[in-house]
């Protein structure tokens, strides 16, 4: 058996969701650790796309920021912000935008904005949008990776900074939003996905050696349970060994 930290579980969890050939819109953080791992796991021919405009990105180490010159250095192409978003994001031609964020509802919705329900004197201001909102909207899947607890995983986000489901099934389409919204949530507890007919996030895998009622208790609104309730495979040697050295390279 392979000694491993939640963390760990989390992004190889988050690696594996992607698929060979897929291009992938990739946020800093989380995201960028789970799409560069798929990329020398299982998905050698994953496209990372960054808000920057580095197409193709194959950077040795993880990226400090959108801006770090390792991506430019080895994308395919590097194009105008407003070409990324004109030309790639907004007619859907990428299939899955890879997102993090501040607290996350039943429905979806992110918050990355501010936390609290005044947004001009709030708790906190978060650092915000940035290209979140337009990824959320038009990527074909989006997938969200964060740590779960109580205050990421709230009823209903203090602020709507990227859309997910609205509230329920059908909100996407009657907005006239191009993607399918978040499909999976990957947290260091567990798996997620909307339930079919409400689009409620559902339970639906638990990690290696996490009980159920810790998941419960780490979530801000009664939590739903798939019937079929799976176990995620524990992560490989090689996988863990990979996502180490690329921890280890942006050192």
């Amino acid at each position: 058996m392979n000694e491993y930290t939640a963390d760990e579980m989390m992004s190889v969890a988050a690696a594996r969701a992607l698929g060979e050939g897929t291009s992938c819109f990739v946020g800093i953080g989380l995201p960028s650790t789970a799409a560069n791992l798929a990329r020398r796991t299982h998905a050698p021919n994953l496209t990372l796309i960054y808000e920057s405009g580095c197409l193709g990105a194959k950077p040795s180490r993880l990226p400090l920021s959108i801006g770090d010159g390792e991506l430019a250095d080895t994308a395919d192409a590097v194009v105008s912000v407003p070409e990324v978003f004109n030309y790639w994001l907004q007619p859907g031609r990428i299939d899955v935008g890879f997102l993090g964020a501040a607290q996350l509802d039943k429905f979806g919705n992110i918050n990355t904005t501010v936390i609290g329900t005044d947004y001009h004197d709030p708790k906190v201001r978060l650092p915000g949008a940035g290209g979140a909102p337009e990824i959320a909207a038009s990527c074909k899947e989006v997938f969200v990776v964060l740590r779960q607890n109580k205050r990421a995983f709230v009823d209903q986000v203090d602020f709507v900074t990227s859309f997910g489901h609205g509230s329920g099934r059908g909100d996407r389409e009657r907005l006239g939003l191009r993607g399918a919204g978040p499909t999976l949530v990957v947290t260091d507890l567990g798996l997620l996905r909307p339930d079919p007919d409400t689009a409620e996030l559902t339970l639906t895998e638990l990690h290696p050696g996490i009980e159920l009622d810790s998941v419960v208790a780490a979530t801000g609104w009664t939590l739903k349970v798939a019937e079929d309730l799976k176990t995620t495979p524990e992560p490989t040697e090689r996988e863990l060994s990979l996502l180490r050295e690329l921890k280890k390279a942006g050192e």
